[in-house]
């Protein structure tokens, strides 16, 4: 699948001191954990019999897509804009080890899942850790469900450039009648604030909602 991208000028960024301040950290990235409200996500995905995990990463990806700061990626210290970006997201085996995969991000939920499903089976079906596809543009994704943990932290490889946000759920847990599930969120901090994994938040939250 081909996905276009532009380069950012940076001279007219507003956010150029900022990028050029952080983009010289040995650790750049900065993270939040919050706690979001899946009660009604859960029960439309039980309602049409597809796996809750599918639907939550649906909603997720949606809401990376919409929040244009997640499409950033530094690239020889140029910033590019990814037209779209894509899931690379842990998945388990049978035997409690995971592999990565490339799953290709579709507005259509009923379209996610078909390709989401052919490359589970593919993760499932082998030994290989990497994805079959890789690229920038993706998210990568992770999935704790036997932990509600409050924070956490990622193996990093500091020598390799790196400008993918992390997102990473947690366990999902019924208290006082509603579901609630860990988020974790992971980004640069030369190509975003708090104030953009805010807006990524309250858009994955509001997408939940719905």
């Amino acid at each position: 699948m081909q996905h276009t991208k532009k380069r950012l000028d940076l001279e007219k960024w507003k956010r150029k001191a900022h990028f050029n301040f952080f983009k010289k950290f040995d650790e750049p990235f900065f993270g939040v954990t919050v706690e979001v409200d899946c009660t009604k996500a859960y029960q439309k995905a039980k309602d049409l019999k597809h796996s809750f995990f599918l639907y939550y990463l649906h909603k997720s990806l949606t809401a990376v897509n919409q929040t244009e700061s997640f499409r950033y990626r530094i690239e020889n210290d140029e910033v590019f804009v990814y037209d779209s970006v894509q899931a690379s997201s842990t998945i388990n085996r049978p035997d409690n080890t995971f592999g990565f995969s490339y799953i290709p991000y579709h507005k259509k939920f009923e379209n996610f899942v078909i390709e989401a499903n052919k490359e589970i089976e593919r993760v499932r079906s082998n030994n290989d850790l990497m994805p079959a596809t890789s690229s920038e543009n993706v998210i990568h994704y992770s999935s704790l469900p036997w932990l509600r943990f409050s924070a956490l932290s990622h193996a990093r490889h500091f020598t390799h450039k790196d400008s993918v946000p992390k997102i990473s759920f947690g366990k999902v847990v019924l208290e006082g009648g509603k579901r609630k599930m860990p988020y974790s969120v992971h980004v640069h901090h030369a190509l975003a604030d708090g104030y953009d994994v805010g807006l990524h938040v309250d858009c994955f939250q509001s997408l939940l909602n719905e």
